[in-house]
């Protein structure tokens, strides 16, 4: 078992920054699998970053890639999304996400179905 603890959303007006944090409560070098995930009203769960965090590999989605960036503090087992030039579509609920173990079926990264622990989200709104 897993927490997730999501801080740092706001408002902003457009072309702003945020830094997003996601604690996890366990050493998150253990951790297969991180991602983090945006829902809009009335639209679909959108996953557009992940991270393995043992190698810092990571994917990004179309609609965030230069813009977003993922990073990891070991030491505090926290997880960071650094959003720029934020645009008002970014506006939505965001979640950090995370798949404990590797397991045997294939996945996509940036799908809900690959992780199991989520955490509360927390809210950004991008203003223009």
């Amino acid at each position: 078992q897993v927490q997730l603890v999501e801080s740092g959303g706001g408002s902003v007006q457009a072309g702003g920054s945020l830094r997003l944090s996601c604690a996890v409560s366990t050493y998150i070098s253990s951790i297969y699998l991180m991602g983090w995930f945006r829902q809009a009203p009335v639209k679909e769960r959108e996953g557009f970053a992940s991270i393995y965090p043992s190698s810092g590999a990571t994917v990004y989605g179309d609609s965030v890639k230069g813009r977003f960036t993922l990073s990891q503090d070991n030491d505090k087992n926290t997880l960071y999304l650094q959003m720029n030039s934020l645009k008002p579509e970014d506006t939505a609920m965001y979640y950090c996400a995370a798949r404990l173990l590797r397991g045997w079926e294939l996945i996509t990264v940036l799908s809900a179905s690959a992780y199991g622990y989520w955490g509360q989200g927390t809210q950004v709104t991008v203003s223009s």
